[in-house]
């Protein structure tokens, strides 16, 4: 199928949809200005670590003195995830469902969904979320507000050396004292309590829809890097939901299962392209 065609069919699924369930993973983001592994910004942000040889924001397992690692998290969050602007392809997607019943499921932990005009009561994040930090013990399943300590680390930092002077600037447990760590799945530690009830609401969403309900599952940017999060998920949701539909756009993994026949649609496209194509002719729902 050539693009023209995909468009069309992209367009008319869409159009058909009384329901859709929005699946996104990094790609979406990247495609948004937000690429993990974008050399440039990191130099920008990060010219300390650039200048110690470190190339992306995958720094996890990087062994960096602690006021170093606090200052790259500081720096790193304070960028991706409490930006005031807004994000013009994340409004485009949001505009393009219109008002239809709609739901989504990220493995972002950037909340730019809920900046850009989504319901944050309808976006379910089992990764968690950059917005808080979690007792790395865990002592409690407690998180916090994680801006407030990042705005003192933030004080506290020096861009050209990329440590922070003020070792009280550095955060800790406010309950036990001991390390914390942003509220996200990195291992067993991980506190979820708070996501889990959206992902319940969104298991109820999908179990109580009409019979002729039609429902679109719009998968945008998911890879393999934790596919039992996105990818594999909404290949069982379609497969289990009568008339349910799979959009999988992704330019380096849009393999679509076989057993889906043609209620799946491969778009080796990235993000931008997919609202271009949305955006020159989505008929109906607002």
């Amino acid at each position: 199928m050539n693009d023209t065609a995909s468009a069309q069919t992209l367009r008319a699924w869409l159009d058909e949809a009384d329901r859709v369930l929005v699946a996104a993973g990094a790609g979406l983001s990247a495609a948004a200005g937000y690429d993990y592994g974008d050399v440039a910004r990191f130099k920008a942000l990060l010219p300390a670590l650039y200048r110690l040889g470190l190339r992306s924001r995958y720094l996890l397992g990087v062994p960096l003195p602690a006021d170093m690692m606090w200052g790259y998290w500081a720096v790193h969050i304070d960028d991706i995830r409490f930006g005031s602007a807004p994000n013009p392809l994340y409004q485009e997607l949001r505009s393009a469902i219109g008002d239809r019943d709609h739901w989504v499921v990220t493995s972002n932990v950037d909340a730019l969904f809920a900046r850009n005009g989504f319901d944050p009561e309808r976006v379910f994040t089992p990764q968690g979320d950059y917005g808080r930090l979690q007792c790395t013990v865990p002592c409690t399943r407690t998180t916090w507000p994680s801006k407030p300590f990042y705005d003192r680390v933030l004080a506290a930092y020096d861009q050209e050396t990329g440590r922070v002077s003020d070792a009280a600037a550095l955060p800790v447990c406010p309950n036990c004292g001991a390390d914390v760590f942003p509220n996200v799945r990195v291992g067993p530690e991980f506190v979820d309590d708070s996501y889990m009830p959206a992902g319940e609401k969104l298991t109820e969403w999908l179990g109580d829809a009409p019979d002729d309900a039609r429902l679109l599952v719009l998968e945008i940017g998911a890879g393999f890097n934790t596919p039992g999060v996105i990818r594999r998920p909404m290949e069982h949701v379609v497969r289990r939901t009568p008339g349910a539909r799979l959009v999988r756009v992704n330019p380096n993994h849009p393999d679509i299962p076989s057993d889906l026949g043609p209620r799946a649609l491969s778009l080796p496209w990235g993000a931008d392209k997919l609202l271009q194509a949305l955006t020159e002719g989505t008929a109906g729902h607002g």
